[in-house]
């Protein structure tokens, strides 16, 4: 809209003509806003609605702004909508035809004067209907506002003209528009935040805030999306217009509050607020503000995707962009930019599906489906406890995905999936923080800790269960008491049902006992005291292994609090203690080969090549490959088994007389695994010379980044791929056998990576004598033992620059640790 400065009060004939005008309705709207405190939000907003209709009604027929004058009066924003807030804008266009220019100054004068000498908040312009349809056409928000527009007063040919001008553009226009309206939306999100999850959220323009809706309005008007099924009470997610109606009568109550046109809620005006709504106090408010925002942000996520599809396709686009069903897991598809099912796909057969799904989405950063969220919602059984494996590797490829996994962890709880996964993220889930440094809800500062503990997962040697762990150290928050002494007792039966061991539930629970240990002893504590570092070690029952984990929860914890509150000081006294306190822990013991069953042993007496592939847990195979011991070995049965889609979760390799016997634990990515004689004829020519499987491998690998940086590139505007960015860690460890090196690689997984650094080794010229392997979720951490010739100089530097050509990343961006010195 066009705002014309407004004049000096009472400046000129027009100004003291409407005066009185003016004057009548600044101590109507005092009147109102004094005498209505009785009134609700809704019934306050209609007063505010009737108050200033009748004003401008009156007013215009005082001007001669009638049906046959030539001049309409149209109300778009909160006036064209009724739904006028006490301290909102008023939205006007007059609309003019065949008027000479002084009539047309003398009319729009006697409006605009008396409103600003009111101290009316005003948005105005002064256009014709053919000037107005331009300037929609042009400016994208023009023609969002205009389509709340509805007629005041005058001639109402003239509105209707508009009006209906307006909408046949837009759904003309939708088409060349859309990727403008999406970039908009996705700003717009990116700059103010989700009001489900911030502490002080902006109840118009936040993601799930009033604009949401008017956006989803828009879309519903071209005809791209089913606008009224959204509010029906039963509607995924829940109901659009109740969320709608929550929002907009706590923004109603922030303006009488505040005595100004507030859209954001301080934490400063919720008691009051919750007060006026009879809702409690601010933290029963924040709440109902979460849940209502997470029903709006649901819709108007799942409607831009969904009016993205429905665009026709026109020309050569048509041919071009057809969509396609890409495989991702059992049951999973990409199709058209989303995560669905497969057509084959059973839901209510298959427990953990629900899984599969949200790692397929996590890992590709491509949204859930809305139809394939409800049939999920309404037919996924639960997982049987304990959880399967498969099921745990998928919650974990989920929890190391970065950023990706905040849409895909909202996906699944509004619509009670993640609910019904961990049911005990009920007591946290909109739980408001107590806390004013704490930035989020609690439910999304867990949340962020989760994303902040993703690149520090190759600082650990067990990536799962700083995942794990950063996911459920604020769970026992919101029940009114020490959470880390009752979140220490929930993560047991938790971590029982997700199928950990013992051991490992019992260091899950020491880290949600002790989160706050280090961070608190580093910043109150005298560091130069042996007692303090003592009876931190003492606390921590000297495990290195935990004080690891805990220092990389406490960044990631603090980073996903709030600006400032993790800093270089923090980091240095976090560092100084960490150092301390391994001084006086025990070391670990030194990594060696496994043992070797006597099965495997009698296979390699006849020194043959053999395979064996037995079933394992759940949908996990046990495969053995065994042959004389050669360079080049473990790199081509690993690769055999990426070529045949096995996911590798854990391998030992060791030799024995001359006879290499690798162990490796596999599941299929689709489908069942291929028979044992068909690995053993793919090994044995690849030993042979007679098939390139290490080339093949090589050629895939390269394919499959090159389509993921393509369909980054597709992604949506707004919503690019951001996966975890955890630096691969490689790490020199003790050996005391002469002659030998012990690495240990830490890097994110992929489909042969362990065929890749074991080629890599070989390339170095190292041979590798034993190996143990272990993937949790989407990291791996590869131990190697090898000999390297004496004539190779700066063995370890050399081995280094062939595994980082693997990794891809430079030497100054690769971590290098000696432990054990």
């Amino acid at each position: 809209m066009n705002n014309h400065p407004p004049g000096p009060s009472g400046s000129s004939g027009q100004g003291t003509e409407n005066a009185g005008g003016a004057s009548d309705l600044a101590v109507s709207r005092r009147q109102l806003l004094s005498d209505g405190a009785q009134l609700d939000a809704a019934a306050l907003r209609q007063a505010c609605l009737d108050l200033h209709e009748s004003w401008l009604v009156a007013k215009s027929t005082e001007l001669g702004i009638t049906d046959e004058s030539g001049f309409a009066l149209v109300g778009v924003g909160g006036l064209g909508r009724r739904e006028l807030l006490p301290y909102s804008d008023l939205d006007l266009v007059l609309l003019y035809d065949n008027v000479s220019d002084d009539v047309l100054q003398r009319v729009a004068d006697g409006l605009w004067y008396p409103l600003w000498d009111a101290n009316v908040r005003l948005d105005h312009s002064v256009r014709t209907v053919s000037g107005a349809l331009s300037v929609a056409n042009a400016d994208l928000t023009a023609a969002l506002g205009l389509l709340d527009a509805r007629h005041i007063a005058g001639a109402e040919r003239l509105s209707t003209e508009l009006i209906a001008g307006v909408r046949r553009q837009w759904r003309s226009g939708i088409r060349s528009r859309m990727d403008e309206l999406v970039e908009m939306t996705y700003a717009r999100w990116r700059r103010c935040g989700r009001i489900s999850q911030r502490a002080e959220p902006d109840l118009k323009s936040g993601r799930g805030g009033l604009r949401d809706v008017q956006l989803l309005d828009a879309l519903g008007i071209a005809q791209l999306i089913d606008r009224r099924g959204m509010g029906h009470p039963d509607a995924p997610g829940g109901s659009l217009d109740a969320a709608y109606l929550t929002l907009l009568d706590v923004r109603t109550e922030l303006h009488r509050v505040t005595g100004r046109g507030r859209d954001q809620l301080l934490a400063q005006f919720g008691d009051e607020v919750s007060a006026a709504l009879g809702v409690g106090d601010r933290f029963a408010l924040a709440r109902i503000l979460s849940n209502a925002g997470r029903t709006i942000a649901f819709h108007s996520e799942t409607g831009l995707r969904t009016a993205q599809i429905a665009l026709p396709r026109r020309g050569i686009s048509a041919l071009v962009r057809r969509p396609k069903r890409r495989p991702l897991d059992e049951g999973v598809h990409e199709y058209d930019g989303e995560i669905v099912l497969a057509r084959e796909a059973q839901p209510d057969k298959d427990p953990g599906l629900v899984l599969r799904i949200a790692a397929a989405s996590a890992s590709t950063g491509l949204p859930i489906g809305a139809g394939t969220l409800k049939r999920l919602a309404d037919s996924a059984p639960d997982l049987p406890a304990p959880w399967p494996r498969e099921a745990l590797d998928d919650l974990l490829v989920v929890l190391l995905a970065g950023p990706t996994l905040l849409d895909t962890i909202e996906a699944l709880d509004r619509t009670g999936l993640w609910g019904r996964l961990l049911p005990e993220w009920d007591a946290v889930r909109d739980l408001p923080p107590r806390d004013v440094s704490h930035k989020w809800t609690v439910d999304r500062h867990i949340v962020e800790t989760v994303v902040n503990a993703a690149p520090l997962t190759t600082r650990v040697a067990r990536s799962d269960l700083l995942a794990i762990g950063a996911l459920l150290h604020d769970i026992g928050k919101g029940r009114g008491v020490d959470h880390c002494v009752l979140g220490a007792d929930l993560v047991i039966p938790i971590g029982e049902r997700l199928g950990l061991s013992p051991q490992d539930v019992g260091t899950l629970s020491a880290m949600v006992r002790h989160h706050l240990l280090l961070p608190i002893t580093a910043s109150r504590g005298d560091l130069n005291d042996p007692n303090v570092i003592q009876s931190v070690a003492d606390a921590l029952g000297g495990d290195p292994q935990l004080l690891e984990l805990l220092a990389a929860l406490a960044e990631a914890d603090s980073k996903a609090t709030g600006p400032g509150v993790w800093s270089d000081w923090k980091a240095s006294l976090m560092a100084d203690l960490v150092r301390r306190c391994r001084l006086v822990m025990a070391g670990e013991p030194l990594p060696q080969a496994e043992p070797t069953t006597p099965h495997y042993l009698s296979l390699a007496a006849d020194h043959g090549v053999h395979v064996e592939i037995k079933p394992a847990d759940g949908e996990r195979s046990h495969v053995v490959m065994v042959a004389p011991d050669e360079r080049g070995l473990v790199s081509k049965a690993a690769a055999v088994l990426a070529l045949n889609s096995l996911r590798i979760h854990s391998a030992t390799v060791n030799v024995h007389q001359g006879v290499a016997i690798a162990e490796f634990v596999v599941s299929p990515l689709f489908g069942s695994p291929p028979a044992a004689e068909l690995l053993r004829q793919q090994f044995v020519g690849g030993l042979h010379g007679d098939i390139d499987v290490l080339g093949m491998l090589e050629k895939r690998d390269i394919d499959a980044a090159s389509s993921a940086q393509a369909r980054a590139g597709e992604i949506q505007a707004g919503a690019p791929l951001t996966r975890s960015t955890a630096p691969p860690r490689i790490l020199w460890l003790d050996c005391l056998a002469p002659g030998q090196l012990i690495v240990e690689v830490r890097a994110m997984d992929r489909v042969g990576l362990l065929a890749l650094l074991a080629q890599a080794l070989e390339r170095a010229g190292a041979d590798i004598a034993w190996a143990k392997v272990n993937t949790f979720g989407s990291t791996a951490a590869d131990v190697f033992c090898m000999s390297v010739p004496a004539e190779i100089d700066n063995a370890q530097d050399n081995v280094a620059k062939h595994l980082l050509a693997v990794l891809g990343a430079s030497a100054d961006a690769v971590v290098h640790e000696l432990v054990g010195d």
